[in-house]
Order: structure tokens, then C-alpha cells, then sequence
């Protein structure tokens, strides 16, 4: 594979590696700024993780197996116990920067079963299988996300217009991405959509990163407030509403974003098709409903302002769950690089892994 990490088709590219570094486009900084960062080492991987510099389940996979990689190389002229001791810390490092993304430890235990496979190996060598499973994890992504959008795209009719919540673009994965490249795929295939996104309080995900993903691609997108989806949904204002998620569970509930609980009730209540869209290295078989999913909470200074910005008075508490758990009954169909998987349950969900 070529030094390229990634191969999107969008005019950006969400992580690449380059002369020996993982590259990371800073989301935080999206629209103002579109900025890149290089890093070195797997402590400084995981506290991009951390800061959110780089989000989105797939992305954060694709990531974590970077900073892995690079951890072995950074070790790899020192002696095998000092290696493969840093190693560990690594991976312990990584695991604990975000917790409800499944994707980012589905991605750990592939990197490991690599290290485990070449324990006889010197440390040049198992610093180089690693950089190739990094890359073949993150070069797969981009690949599940196109199936994804080939089966996607045939729930939506030509003229669709689709509300999204959140990011699930590109810049949510190795490129094309989920929810969005269910659209992207649409409007390839000939069909004229329209994308209405959520804001997505209080990161702004759906303003700062969905709305700029989608103009760069010259794609159709109105901006809403959070709270403007329901009215507009009962004035028949919405075809189908598509979210991508962090984890999935056995049963086919749904992790992602704060605010998809209530879109997708909103979205029963007015008899709009809801789809989450999602690889399979997302869907979690070790836990068995929704309720097991650990939601990550994160500082109430963003709920209370956003970078130097201030509109909460000084002082006052606030909540700041990330994610909220969406009932697979409230779920049309999860789109897969499988296929469509529609009103998902248990058993169907075990028979796409073919249990």
C-alpha cells in the first residue's frame, strides 16, 4: 500500500499517514480554519482522541490503530521488553480516551492479535505488520462505507429530503462515510437529494463539520436548530432521517449522539422512516441492550459556551452526556456493508455475523 493512509474522495482528507506520522484534520477548529496536525506517538494519538480533534466512531477506530502503529516505531530501537511494556501502555492509553465508541476497540483488538501473532518477530518487523494493519483497517473503512452507500441509497426516493443529526461523514470515518455516504451515493446514482441537518448541540457538530462536509461537495444542506425538527416534520417537511452511531447493540439498540433519542421519536410520531447507518465493527455482540452501553460525559463548559463564547451565567451547573441510546423499535433498518437490515432485533443482527 502507498504511504497514504487514507483515500477519500472528498477535496480533504480526515487522517493520512505521512513520512512516518499520523496526519489529523483538527475538527475543532472546522469552519474558521482547516488545519492539520501531525503526531508521533500514541500519547499524543489518544489525547487527540480525547479532545475530539479527530470524531466519529470509524474515524476513531482507524485513528487508534495509527497511534499504535506509531508507538511501535517510536519503540522499535530499544530492547524487546521495553518494546512490548510501552506497547501495553499504549493500548491502555488508547482504550480509555473515549469510551462509547465501538469501533475503537474493535480496532485495538485487531492491532493486538497482530502483535500477539508475531511475539518471535524483532521489533522492526512487528513495527512494520503493525503500520499495515493500521492501514489496511483504515483502507477497509473507507471500502465499507461505499458498500454502505450502494445499499443505502436505494431507501431514498429521487427528491428526498433527508434530515441528519451529528456527523456521519467523511470526516466521521476513512472517507465517504455512513449516513452521509448513504446520501452521497443517492445523489451518484443519479437522485436529486436535499440534506436537512440538525445543529447538534452542544459540540455544533451538524453546523460546524456536517454543513461545511457537505458544501465542500457542492451537496444541498439547510441548517436547522436542534429543535426546529419536529415542526418540521409535521409539516411534511422530512422524507427519512439518517444517523450514523458509536455502538450497537446485540438486540439492535443504538448509541450516538445526544438529541437521537428524541429525533427518532419525533420521527415514529410522524411516520418517517428512521435509519442508522453503520459497519459491522460498530455492532457490540458482548453487550445485550442498550442499557449496557457506557455514555461518555464530557466538561459542562460545553454546554454553557463554546471556544472563548459565554452565554450561561457564571457558575451554574451543567450535564453533558455525549450519547443517548435510541431503541432498536424505533429503528427502521440499519444499512450495513451487508446489506439492509430492516426493523433489526437480536436474531437478525446474530445472523449478519452468521451466528
Amino acid at each position: 500500500m502507498s504511504d497514504q493512509g487514507s483515500v477519500a474522495t472528498q477535496r480533504f482528507h480526515t487522517l493520512a499517514w505521512r513520512e512516518g506520522r499520523l496526519e489529523l484534520l483538527d475538527q475543532r477548529v472546522l469552519p474558521s480554519r482547516c488545519e492539520y496536525v501531525a503526531l508521533d506517538s500514541a500519547a499524543a494519538v489518544a489525547e487527540a482522541i480525547r479532545l475530539m480533534v479527530v470524531r466519529g466512531a470509524p474515524a476513531i477506530g482507524c485513528t487508534a490503530a495509527y497511534g499504535i502503529a506509531l508507538e511501535a516505531q517510536r519503540l522499535s530501537a530499544g530492547n524487546a521488553g521495553d518494546f512490548h511494556a510501552g506497547l501495553e501502555r499504549a493500548f491502555d492509553a488508547l482504550a480509555r480516551s473515549r469510551p462509547t465508541a465501538a469501533n475503537l476497540f474493535w480496532a485495538l483488538d485487531r492491532m493486538r492479535r497482530v502483535l500477539a501473532g508475531s511475539r518471535d518477530a524483532d521489533n522492526s518487523s512487528i513495527s512494520a505488520r503493525l503500520r499495515e494493519e493500521a492501514h489496511a483497517i483504515t483502507a477497509e473503512d473507507l471500502c465499507i462505507n461505499l458498500e454502505i452507500g450502494r445499499h443505502g441509497s436505494t431507501l431514498l426516493g429521487n427528491g428526498a429530503r433527508v434530515m441528519t443529526h451529528c456527523n456521519a461523514g467523511a470526516l466521521a470515518t476513512a472517507g465517504h462515510g455512513t449516513a452521509l455516504g448513504v446520501i452521497r451515493s443517492a445523489i451518484a446514482g443519479g437522485k436529486t437529494i436535499r440534506v436537512i441537518a440538525g445543529e447538534t448541540r452542544p459540540f455544533l457538530q451538524g453546523a460546524r463539520l456536517t454543513a461545511w462536509e457537505l458544501q465542500q461537495d457542492g451537496i444541498p444542506v439547510t441548517l436547522i436548530a436542534d429543535g426546529a425538527a419536529g415542526w418540521l416534520m409535521s409539516r411534511g417537511d422530512i422524507d427519512a432521517v439518517i444517523v450514523g452511531a458509536d455502538r450497537v447493540a446485540a438486540n439492535g439498540d443504538v448509541a450516538n449522539k445526544i438529541g437521537t433519542y428524541a429525533l427518532a421519536v419525533l420521527a415514529q410520531r410522524h411516520r418517517i422512516p428512521f435509519y442508522v447507518a453503520c459497519p459491522l465493527s460498530t455492532i457490540d455482540l458482548g453487550i445485550a441492550d442498550g442499557s449496557e452501553i457506557p455514555i461518555e460525559e464530557r466538561t459542562g463548559d460545553e454546554v454553557v459556551g463554546f471556544g472563548a463564547a459565554r452565554w450561561a451565567p457564571p457558575g451554574v451547573g451543567a450535564f453533558n452526556p455525549v450519547f443517548d441510546v435510541t431503541p432498536a423499535a424505533l429503528i427502521a433498518a440499519l444499512i450495513t456493508e451487508r446489506g439492509v437490515l430492516s426493523a433489526p432485533d437480536a436474531l437478525k443482527i446474530a445472523g449478519l455475523f452468521g451466528r
